[in-house]
């Protein structure tokens, strides 16, 4: 222990960069004869903020009232949790803990209190190879509830492409068969089944290589926007109504919760089937969304990239239940004719607000151009 005194009065001395340099050998050397050297949390090392790159297939999308929560639960109570990476070359690729490694990199505050450092742990050796990062990344984002339905579609596609066959995806990615199978009907390659039942197997046609997969960057110039605006897509079109995320009368309801309290996931899925399977009860809920409702739908109707029949059925099941979005996956209990009318609905009740509201009416056709076409 005296050795070990001596040795920190020296650190204690030194610049800050020699000093975390320092620690972070330290740590390296201490984990090396660690009895818990096999778990990654084991070893925690600070780095320059510089050198950790977001990796190009994450699924998980946080909205915005989310992200300023983390910004500052970060800002209150200190980095918690470390971003899991692996290291690609000079830099390090981010595994698990995208949003983390934005808001130390892009709030000054957070930047400044952490000098420019980013807390990491490394994954397995064993994990480094990109079928395994992009499961370990899902598995992460699966475990905490929170990923994009279009971009795991894509994700499956570039595993079954890399020669994964669908009991190894998931197995991985902890999914069921036919759940892997409606993820790549998502991606518009549903005619690959077209002339078979819903089987439980199939062969990919065709090359799919990463060029066809959009890459996500690490461009640390937008977040500041986002915590001003809280801004969905389509920020360009000048026709766009923008309010910050505290005016939305959506959020301030609970649609954006991950829960209900006193509520089960398969009740409140229920639930959503019978509001939106009723047309005479959707209309009634939606005709006081769009009355009531000011803010939300000026911020959501008015943008012509999303799609603003799905938001208006999620509004709908959250101001006549408090059920929130996450929950939706009640609109696959309805029947493909329950799905069509309910569609219809809510074009109705986006023509009334859109007409009410200078902006020309659209047929269903064009409120699904580019876009889902159902309430989910």
């Amino acid at each position: 222990m005296e050795q070990l005194n001596n040795i920190l009065e020296d650190i204690k001395r030194m610049d800050i960069t020699d000093q975390i340099e320092a620690i972070n050998n330290i740590k390296i050397r201490l984990h090396e004869i660690s009895p818990m050297k096999s778990e990654p949390v084991d070893c925690v090392i600070w780095v320059k903020n510089d050198k950790v790159e977001a990796n190009d297939y994450n699924p998980n999308s946080v909205a915005p009232p989310e992200m300023e929560l983390l910004r500052i639960s970060i800002a209150e109570d200190g980095y918690t949790q470390p971003i899991v990476t692996w290291p690609n070359g000079e830099k390090i690729e981010v595994v698990d803990g995208f949003h983390r490694n934005r808001v130390g990199k892009e709030c000054k505050d957070i930047q400044s209190r952490v000098h420019g450092y980013l807390p990491v742990v490394s994954i397995l050796d064993g994990q480094s190879d990109k079928n395994n990062r992009i499961a370990s990344t899902i598995r992460h984002n699966r475990a905490r509830g929170k990923h994009k339905v279009d971009a795991m579609s894509d994700i499956v596609v570039e595993l079954k492409n890399r020669n994964w066959s669908n009991e190894k995806i998931a197995k991985n990615l902890g999914m069921e068969q036919d759940e892997i199978l409606r993820l790549c009907q998502i991606t518009g390659l549903s005619d690959l089944f077209s002339d078979q039942d819903f089987s439980k197997s199939w062969d990919v046609e065709g090359d799919i290589t990463e060029a066809d997969f959009k890459e996500l960057t690490d461009d640390i110039s937008t977040y500041g926007g986002e915590t001003e605006k809280f801004r969905t897509v389509n920020t360009s079109d000048e026709n766009r109504i923008f309010h910050t995320y505290d005016k939305w009368e959506c959020y301030k309801a609970g649609m954006y919760n991950t829960t209900k309290d006193g509520m089960k996931k398969t009740e409140c899925e229920e639930l959503y089937r019978d509001i939106l399977s009723d047309s005479m009860r959707f209309s009634e809920i939606l005709e006081r969304v769009i009355s009531e409702w000011k803010y939300s739908c000026e911020h959501y109707l008015s943008n012509i990239s999303m799609n603003r029949l799905a938001w208006l059925g999620q509004a709908a099941v959250c101001y006549d239940s408090g059920v929130p979005a996450t929950f939706r996956g009640g609109w696959s209990l309805l029947t493909g004719n329950q799905q069509d009318e309910a569609n219809e609905v809510a074009l109705v009740f986006l023509n009334k607000w859109l007409i009410n509201n200078g902006y020309n009416s659209i047929s269903m056709e064009e409120a699904n151009s580019g876009r889902q076409s159902d309430i989910y």
